[in-house]
């Protein structure tokens, strides 16, 4: 069962897990110290124009100005009345210095980089994105099946889309109505209208209009109907929640509940301990492996290890589960620390290409559910693989974690031997230099204590040979290892000096963030608490076809084609197949001899009524005894079975008798007539009368 679990107790830290009964798989802060600003919309002006970088930098109210390039400044803000005449070589003299400019963030502040910046907004919804000033862009979301694609797409249509707008439908969009979609889209566009007027009120900078925090954005982004509870434990971020469930999706406010219990929400789930793992850099694998997580400026390295898992019949076998087992934490661990940028994996070395492969399914299928665009390499013959994943929002450290003032981020320090002797050789240069009359050297306390007890004779003889007095001072600040080095020339060096112990910089204290709130922003938006009018339709419960409905479709064609026409067609066809098989049979018995010619019908008789009688008795045997009904000739005389023939013909019209079918019985005694009318050859003429008496009485026996 899918839980979303919001954690607002504390006013530091604002948490949003989804679990799935006690297993996260993805988790949300947001910490009011560091205000995101991804996402927000400012009105700025141009501060300076580098044709170099192909950019303009914006001041938009931050401290550090934005990077704009000049590929995402739209045609609206040049002055050139034909925006095709306007180049990359050209475009300084269609901007100028001052120029304001509505910027969106794209990315955060990272280290020295200020923010990206663009002037094609993008607002989002619930179901769709709407690009008020970017007509080129729009479409339907890559993680929207084909087949739902192609109905979005007639939807996408039929959209009251103003000129000039781009639209699209996001994952959250699919199985829609038009009429929920056309909601939504005139609650982006009164958005879009009243960012348009706002700006007009004020010159930039300031900001128009902000994000929504954390609760509205898991919301908005999470939920799906996979997600079967929603959990409070505030009661205000509860009834914010609620308002905008009733609000913007009504079909999921009987969803959302409010926690009261005194056990803490999280640690009733349990998953207090899997949110720690997302802080560290060693994580644990179920086989017992580990993956280690390390951060540089350039990307992240991800490495694998197999330490204590011993599962598998052989090495390939081990390397190959606890592969698999760091693929799905891998994918994990992004979606928790919401990491982004390019990764190298280094994965355990496996031999077999299959396993290579399975390794990179494996991968593949566990960020499928990710709502970043990540891009998945495949292992190299070195058995690392390149990725990549959208950066959508600050990662977990770079929110929550600060640089360490002691290593600055490096991990490691020096040792105090080895710091002591840089400085030592530093101090050596520095008396060689002309007018040197004394040097201030400040370091560490570890490092002051070795070099004026270890190293006082290599001082003592640097000061002598050079004629030069060093000082050396401990550093009170013990966070950092830092050292400074003061030259002072000897012109100078005459002059009233303090005592060296007044001489030591003491460490300056810095109040808490949480103490001093005078750093934040607490720049307001000029639109706040913007809600569509009126809430969203009813979703309309939509019965899906079953399978053998779907097959059926499939295999058919237009289900709307009425089915009883069909069967009695097929009644009616295999009524008429079998009317002409009997016809055919009755046809096949009344077929004559290829040289017998029709004989006229004769009139009834008694005899014949009889013979009738007995066809109608015969009908009734099966289809091999009509076969049999067909004539057997003897084959040593074709001429005499074709006399034979004519004098039947003959001897029938004349008696009226018998039918042309009756002449075709097989009995014994017509073979053996037949056999004695050969050997009897003397007389032509009476071998017809004989076989002209005798074939009455082959029928009527055939008959009986």
């Amino acid at each position: 069962m899918n839980k979303m679990l919001i954690n607002a107790t504390q006013p530091e830290e604002l948490r949003v897990a989804l679990v799935n009964g006690q297993k996260l798989y993805d988790f949300d802060i947001e910490v009011p110290s560091k205000e995101q600003k991804k996402s927000n919309i400012y009105k700025g002006k141009i501060t300076r124009i580098e044709p170099s970088l192909e950019a303009a930098f914006i001041d938009y109210g931050s401290s550090r100005h934005g990077f704009l390039p000049f590929k995402e400044i739209g045609t609206q803000y040049y002055r050139a009345k034909n925006p095709e005449q306007v180049t990359r070589a050209n475009i300084k003299d269609h901007l100028q210095v001052g120029q304001e400019v509505i910027v969106q963030i794209e990315k955060e502040e990272r280290g020295n980089k200020g923010a990206a910046l663009t002037t094609f907004l993008a607002l989002a919804g619930s179901y769709l994105v709407l690009m008020p000033n970017n007509p080129r862009a729009g479409g339907i979301s890559r993680r929207i099946d084909r087949d739902a694609r192609d109905e979005l797409r007639d939807l996408l249509g039929s959209l009251e889309v103003p000129e000039g707008m781009g639209l699209i439908i996001r994952t959250a969009g699919s199985g829609k109505s038009q009429e929920e979609l056309q909601w939504d889209l005139n609650y982006l566009l009164r958005l879009s209208e009243a960012i348009d007027s706002s700006a007009k009120e004020r010159k930039a900078p300031f900001l128009i209009f902000q994000e929504s925090n954390v609760v509205i954005c898991a919301l908005r982004d999470h939920l799906r109907g996979d997600i079967d509870e929603i959990i409070i434990d505030h009661p205000p971020t509860f009834r914010l929640a609620r308002n905008f469930l009733e609000q913007v999706m009504p079909h999921f406010s009987d969803k959302a509940t409010q926690y009261d219990e005194d056990t803490p929400l999280f640690s009733r789930y349990q998953i207090e301990s899997q949110i720690e793992t997302a802080y560290q850099r060693n994580v644990p694998l179920p086989s017992g492996g580990t993956i280690v997580i390390d951060h540089t400026e350039a990307l992240t390295s991800i490495d694998i290890n197999s330490a204590k898992s011993t599962k598998g019949s052989d090495i390939e076998d081990t390397a190959l589960h606890t592969n698999l087992e760091a693929a799905d934490e891998i994918a994990r661990q992004f979606r928790l620390r919401d990491l982004g940028g390019l990764f190298v994996i280094d994965f355990i070395d496996m031999t077999s290409t299959k396993n290579q492969k399975a390794v990179e399914t494996r991968l593949r299928d566990a960020v499928k559910i990710d709502r970043a665009r990540v891009q998945i390499g495949r292992i190299s013959k070195f058995g690392l693989m390149e990725m990549s994943r959208q950066r959508i929002r600050p990662s977990l450290g770079e929110s929550s974690q600060l640089t360490c003032p002691r290593c600055k981020g490096h991990g490691t320090i020096r040792s105090v031997e080895s710091l002591a002797l840089s400085v030592l050789r530093i101090i050596h240069e520095e008396a060689l230099k002309k007018q040197t009359g004394k040097l201030i050297i400040r370091v560490s306390v570890d490092a002051a204590t070795y070099l004026l007890n270890e190293k006082r004779s290599d001082i003592e003889q640097i000061e002598k040979r050079n004629e030069i007095t060093i000082v050396i001072l401990p550093n009170l600040d013990d966070t950092t290892q830092d050292f400074e080095i003061q030259r002072i020339k000897s012109v100078s060096s005459t002059s009233e000096e303090q005592t060296s112990y007044d001489q030591i910089h003491q460490p300056e204290k810095q109040t808490p963030d949480f103490v001093d709130k005078s750093h934040r922003n607490t720049e307001q938006p000029a639109i706040k608490d913007f809600l569509p009018e009126s809430p969203a339709p009813a979703q309309r419960k939509e019965t899906s076809d079953g399978l053998l409905k779907r097959f059926w479709r499939k295999m058919i064609g237009d289900e709307t084609e009425d089915v009883t026409p069909i069967k009695s067609r097929k009644k009616a066809s295999r009524t008429s197949q079998k009317t002409d098989k009997t016809a055919g049979n009755r046809s096949r018995n009344k077929k004559k001899p290829t040289n017998e010619k029709p004989p006229r019908k004769p009139r009834r008789s008694r005899n014949q009524q009889s013979v009738d009688e007995s066809k109608t008795a015969q009908n009734q045997s099966t289809l091999s005894d009509q076969k049999t009904e067909k004539p057997v000739f003897s084959r040593r005389n074709k001429g005499r079975r074709n006399q034979k023939e004519n004098t039947t013909s003959q001897s029938s019209q004349q008696t009226g008798l018998f039918s042309s079918g009756d002449t075709d019985q097989t009995n014994p005694e017509k073979t053996a007539q037949d056999k004695s009318s050969t050997i009897r050859r003397r007389s032509n003429h009476s071998s017809r009368r004989r076989s002209a008496r005798k074939k009455p009485e082959v029928a009527s026996l055939s008959e009986d």
